[in-house]
């Protein structure tokens, strides 16, 4: 039981407002102050057109440009020139110049924006010294376009050296913005590569050039793209392979990882996730559709907080686990796929460091009010949200949330100021407040418009209550458990909560290996608040604790009606196309087998012939009309009435 109470126990920093003196002074003596930023080792960053030199000349593009020359049999020069065109596209082209522009413009922006931006200063300082002595990689949390501004803006803002950042092609595609945007240090790569072997040669060994010279730091996102939920996603493992391998082959002492989380009180892009969730296309980025998205600065989205993390280092990382010896096979040069076990370490280690950066966020109390709305789509009086509030603050405060409460304001006066930031999503009448569409303009709307709109507020309500959902996860699946298991029996209960750990394994964060550990931290969180009792072969509930569990039940609630509402409707679509198939082959076949009866019977009267087993007219009639029946009678499978609350 140590890692629980370990994991209570951690001391997180404080935070101080970054914007608190951006109000105060100018923007543009801001913008244009002496800029002298730690240095890796003090080693100064070599000009954009020696790092490209570099990265075509080295070893390993060279070796996988003969390959690619010998499999198309293309010249080694030709490959060459492909190699060097790719570069051109993807690689940045910092100008501290540009830095500067932005840095002036999102200085006016943010201070628009938020009410604050917290950072915790201890984190900056950690990472001041880390960048001193190792390769940085900085992890941050990917909710919103507003996360790789903030974070450049914040390391220009503590004197640490500006990022080189991963972006998608779909910047570089906005006029003006896109070229901005890898003036400022964004490197635009494919979303996918396929078998493009050059392609990813010239990719990976550009990051890894710079992050053997100690270039800049290298920032990308775990996730891969933004959490439309602001749920946390699967991580991707391939950049973080690029990142370790030199490491892996004895050319790094040490990489340092840093986690960074970010928390929004209120996201910039609630409503346009909510609608691609429900099926509209997402917006192409470009510089119109950002001049169009300029209203949003009226807007008041409330505080934002970043936390930066504590390095963690890969060779801690790795010990025992990665055999460093077998890249020593063969020459450094020669591109090698990852072994499984270092798969397996890869996988482990984007876990965790996805799972630090959940632990670390900034949760407000708007989310705790979320997932009480959500919970009575009726509406609640403003008494009982009250009083439920309070009580889940608590709950998850005793579960180790990172809850950002005012300490000497009362309840109802918290509840208030969010209820009013996040007024769009609700209504408050004679003391009862509700989810409900209060922004829509006072005309006839179609039923389905209705739905439609009522959908957006549920899922951007969603969105919230799934901020805080790693908090009660690992009781939660114990609660369900303890429900489906029929039994106070601990191995029982153990291999329910398995078995629920197991299927949500794609859902939630849950590290590869740590069942029995989830388990106890579990078991620990919900004995310390006094829900159940552990003895050595059963799990008993205290008297005091159905109320606990009947919540953290309902928390997982919408997710098992998910998953079994998904393999229903999956079954009934494969049902649907086996039958038609199935009625198209029958159709098919009959149709063939009638048209050769008919050609048959016509040339049997022209000659005169006839043959007993050829069928009469009114069986090749009752076979016609038996086709059209197929054809008529197939329906679509029927649509499942699934409420956005069951499936969300």
């Amino acid at each position: 039981m140590d890692t629980p109470l370990l994991f209570l126990l951690k001391k997180r920093d404080d935070f101080e407002d970054v914007l608190e003196e951006r109000r105060r002074s100018s923007d543009l003596r801001y913008a244009l102050r002496c800029y002298t930023p730690t240095l890796y080792k003090g080693l100064v960053p070599c000009k954009v057109s020696m790092l490209k030199s570099i990265v075509l000349q080295s070893d390993h593009l060279q070796c996988v440009i003969k390959q690619v020359s010998s499999e198309s049999g293309d010249s080694t020069e030709c490959v060459a020139e492909e190699a060097s065109l790719i570069l051109d596209e993807m690689a940045h082209r910092m100008q501290l110049s540009t830095v500067r522009f932005f840095v002036f413009t999102l200085s006016k922006a943010f201070k628009r924006l938020f009410r604050s931006v917290c950072v915790n200063e201890e984190g900056i300082q950690r990472l001041q010294q880390a960048v001193q002595e190792h390769p940085v990689v900085l992890l941050p949390s990917h909710r919103s376009y507003m996360d790789f501004l903030m974070m450049s803006y914040l390391l220009y803002m503590f004197d640490l050296p500006l990022p080189v950042i991963a972006a998608g092609m779909d910047f570089m595609s906005m006029k003006f913005i896109g070229e901005m945007l890898r003036m400022s240090g964004a490197f635009f790569i494919r979303r996918s590569f396929g078998g493009d072997k050059l392609y990813w040669a010239v990719f990976s060994e550009y990051v890894k050039t710079m992050l053997r010279k100690g270039y800049a730091p290298i920032e990308f996102f775990l996730e891969g793209t933004r959490s439309r939920t602001c749920k946390s996603l699967t991580p991707k493992t391939g950049l973080l392979n690029i990142v370790m391998e030199p490491f892996f082959k004895g050319e790094l002492f040490d990489v340092s990882l840093v986690p960074v989380s970010i928390s929004y009180e209120r996201v910039l892009e609630e409503s346009l996730y909510a609608r691609e969730l429900l099926g509209v296309p997402k917006p192409k980025e470009s510089t119109s559709g950002l001049l169009k998205a300029r209203r949003v600065l009226s807007e008041d989205y409330g505080s934002m907080h970043v936390y930066f993390g504590h390095p963690v280092s890969v060779r801690s990382l790795a010990e025992g686990k990665i055999k460093r010896s077998q890249y020593n096979l063969l020459p450094r040069y020669i591109p090698q796929k990852p072994s499984v076990d270092t798969h397996e370490f890869l996988n482990d280690a984007a876990f965790r460091l996805v799972r630090i950066q959940e632990e670390n966020m900034v949760l407000k109390p708007w989310v705790l009010i979320a997932t009480l709305l959500l919970q009575n789509p009726d509406g609640m009086d403003l008494s009982s949200l009250t009083e439920q509030t309070d009580w889940l603050r608590h709950l998850a405060l005793a579960f180790g949330a990172f809850l950002d409460w005012p300490d000497h304001e009362a309840c109802s006066e918290v509840i208030s100021c969010s209820l009013a930031l996040h007024r769009r999503l609700l209504s408050v009448s004679a003391g009862h407040v509700q989810l409900s569409v209060t922004d829509a303009p006072q005309v006839e709307t179609t039923p389905e418009e209705a739905v439609f709109q009522r959908a957006v507020v549920v899922l951007s309500c969603a969105s919230y209550r799934n901020q805080i959902l790693h908090v009660f996860l690992r009781p939660a699946l114990l609660a369900v458990a303890m429900q489906s298991a029929n039994s106070s029996r601990k191995d029982d209960i153990y291999n329910c909560f398995n078995f629920l750990r197991n299927m949500f394994s794609n859902e939630f964060i849950l590290c590869p290996g740590d069942s029995v550990q989830d388990f106890e931290e579990a078991c620990y969180l919900l004995m310390k608040r006094g829900v159940l009792q552990v003895l050595e072969h059963e799990i008993v509930m205290s008297a005091s604790g159905q109320s606990t569990l009947a919540f953290l039940c309902s928390v997982l609630e919408p997710f098992l009606q998910g998953y079994q509402v998904t393999p229903y409707t999956q079954c009934a679509n494969v049902h649907y196309c086996a039958k038609v198939w199935g009625s198209v082959f029958l159709s098919f076949f009959l149709s063939f087998f009638l048209s050769f009866f008919q050609k048959t019977a016509l040339s049997c009267k022209r000659t005169g012939k006839t043959h007993k087993k050829f069928p009469t007219r009114v069986m090749m009639l009752k076979i016609q009309l038996f086709i059209t029946g197929i054809n008529f009678k197939i329906q679509p499978p029927p649509t499942h009435n699934i409420t956005i609350f069951t499936v969300f």
